[in-house]
């Protein structure tokens, strides 16, 4: 590994990259109970470490293969520091990228002077098609990971950090895709430091190093998840799986919900936004450290991308509460009658209601999927289950069942196994603050029975929900001085087509 450092020291990355900040985490630090550092990769021109190596890569080229121009295959990360650093040299740049490529990459690609080809579903197939052109057009091909200078680039991450802090660490956390990253910072940190540990960090679903070492060998991923793009690789490069089984300790898995709490820790303490793979580092330090019960070390995560996805934050802020263990999903069955919403709230207590599905089935009982906020992790809602349990409440833990929190949870409801007698229905809106649901339901009272509930909290500062009621024609007088009464703004619903359609 020695020639690892001579190579790393002398990468010529600071032509286009920065020495990004190595940021103390106040409020990770606060609650993780040891001093976390954030390397901050996503300051980097092209939001990303990867600049860094394909510089590197690209300023050795001679002369001659610069004339025939650079081309390389990426999901976005890499594709945008070879664009970077060909438009830098005055080289042409052809980057064949996957057709699930962020549509915020392909741009950013293309605003950089670069040509582009999209092909395939993933970046195998991108690989593929990128070989057979540089065959055809002679062009070298910048590889993402499996070279020594594009490995020796993305070292300087490594070689930064301990520039940065010369006091105990006592690990670096690295993502992990193809191997890159985490072999140049491995190979230049355990040659200085070797006291320090070096942790790659993958999801649970693209996990091509955690298998490979496990099988002392390199292996091909049948399939890779795609929500970390920028780490979705079916297969670790070559010569950083050399350097990763002679310098890296330990690899940790992360799930989707994890990853999605890591964006959100990221962001409560440097108000940016990280693309999944860009938190990796992070959900695996917060991993780690549960597991490994450590109080008052310092340790470091490499934040390593921030080119995310405007639509895909509605799936992070959906997930990151659960992922921080904040949020619990219920099914619970309750009797059919009127006020059993409010017992229910009742014995739910203080906590805020996050999510309330429900849709009259038949006349005995109700089925409820409820989210409900944690402040205290997996003790609290083992509690909160005991709980309603000795109060009668049939009650199935859904926070670790997939199908529920990516469907089950947004399908509640529909029609009504029969039809529902004189129901009509309303959207309310009240202010949002905690107990605010128990405080609706005990304004509409016990007197009409609930047949349709739906509830989520938004975050907004008003709380919105949809209900049907079933209220006899006789009542309708006293049910809309009933609503003058409560005073929340209310709006009739049961003539609108959607209502019509699904529900009635």
């Amino acid at each position: 590994m020695k020639h690892y450092i001579e190579k790393i020291t002398q990468a010529r990355v600071y032509d286009v990259a920065q020495k990004t900040p190595l940021d103390f985490a106040p409020g990770l630090s606060r609650r993780l109970h040891n001093s976390v550092l954030l390397k901050r990769e996503d300051l980097q021109p092209v939001f990303s470490f990867k600049l860094r190596g394909a510089y590197n890569k690209i300023a050795h080229l001679s002369p001659e293969q610069l004339q025939h121009g650079v081309i390389t295959a990426s999901a976005g990360n890499h594709a945008q520091g070879v664009a970077l650093a060909a438009q830098r040299r005055g080289v042409r740049a052809l980057i064949v990228m996957p057709k699930t490529t962020p549509e915020i990459k392909v741009e950013s690609v293309r605003n950089l002077g670069a040509e582009i080809v999209l092909h395939g579903n993933s970046y195998d197939d991108a690989y593929e098609h990128a070989m057979k052109l540089t065959r055809e057009q002679r062009m070298t091909f910048i590889h993402p990971y499996d070279d020594p200078e594009v490995i020796a680039g993305q070292g300087t991450v490594g070689m930064e950090i301990l520039q940065q802090h010369s006091g105990p660490l006592h690990a670096i956390f690295v993502p992990v895709g193809g191997g890159g990253l985490i072999a140049g910072v491995a190979a230049y940190v355990k040659q200085l430091r070797p006291e320090i540990k070096v942790i790659g960090v993958e999801p649970d679903d693209a996990a091509c190093l955690h298998e490979a070492l496990r099988a002392r060998r390199r292996v091909v991923l049948d399939q890779v998840g795609i929500f970390a793009d920028g780490v979705a690789v079916r297969q670790v490069g070559e010569e950083p799986f050399r350097i990763v089984q002679q310098c890296v300790d330990a690899v940790i898995l992360v799930s989707t919900d994890e990853i999605c709490a890591a964006i959100k820790d990221i962001f409560d303490d440097t108000r940016s936004i990280v693309e999944p793979a860009g938190a990796l580092a992070v959900a695996g330090l917060k991993k780690y450290l549960a597991r490994e019960q450590l109080h008052g070390e310092s340790l470091a995560a490499i934040n390593s991308g921030a080119n995310m996805n405007f639509d895909r934050l509605r799936h992070v802020a959906e997930r990151a509460e659960i992922g921080e263990q904040r949020e619990a999903l219920f099914a619970v069955t309750i009797p059919e009658r009127p006020g059993s919403f409010r017992e229910f709230c009742e014995a739910i207590g203080n906590r805020s209601v996050t999510e309330f599905n429900y849709r009259y089935y038949d006349p005995q009982q109700a089925h409820v999927f409820a989210g409900v906020q944690m402040h205290d992790g997996p003790a609290e809602k083992e509690r909160l289950i005991a709980k309603l349990r000795a109060k009668g409440y049939p009650v199935l833990d859904m926070t670790d069942n997939e199908m529920a929190k990516m469907h089950i949870r947004y399908m509640v409801g529909g029609h009504s196994n029969n039809k529902v007698p004189h129901e009509i229905l309303y959207r309310f809106e009240f202010p949002e603050r905690p107990g605010a649901l128990l405080h609706f339901l005990n304004r509409i009272g016990q007197r009409w029975n609930i047949s349709l509930f739906h509830y989520r909290n938004h975050g907004a500062a008003y709380g919105r929900v949809l209900i049907g009621v079933q209220v006899p024609p006789a009542e309708r007088g006293a049910f809309q001085d009933f609503l003058k009464e409560v005073g929340y703004r209310c709006y009739a619903e049961e003539k609108n087509q959607a209502y019509n359609l699904f529900l009635a």
